[in-house]
């Protein structure tokens, strides 16, 4: 399984669309450990590019702070699982925490 962390500054960026990279981390479902990390530069942001770029690398898991309707519906098409209202923290704790059902979540800090 490959989870894709939108990042600023090496922490999650709380809106996918602004971030500055994605940590795409490969995690081992049944040992719940990280098995690979890669950060990649994303392309330029326009409506339906990312799900499918981010499909295109293997992620079957996206966590992030926000993120609106639209971008969560094309997200799915691709086959790819939404987690909103997760904190800013470092990608590898975010991960961790998901695998481990220990996420804590908020609310989608994004209204569009």
């Amino acid at each position: 399984m490959k989870i894709a962390i939108p990042t600023a500054d090496n922490k999650l960026c709380m809106h996918f669309g602004h971030c500055e990279k994605f940590v795409l981390i490969d995690v081992d479902e049944k040992t719940k450990t990280i098995t690979g990390k890669e950060e990649v530069v994303p392309p330029a942001h326009e409506p339906g590019v990312l799900p499918k770029w981010l499909h295109e690398k293997g992620a079957s898991v996206i966590i992030a702070g926000g993120m609106g309707m639209r971008a969560q519906q094309l997200f799915e098409q691709c086959g790819i699982q939404v987690v909103v209202g997760a904190p800013s923290d470092h990608p590898q704790t975010v991960a961790l925490s998901w695998l481990k059902g220990a996420l804590v979540t908020g609310g989608n800090i994004c209204d569009h």
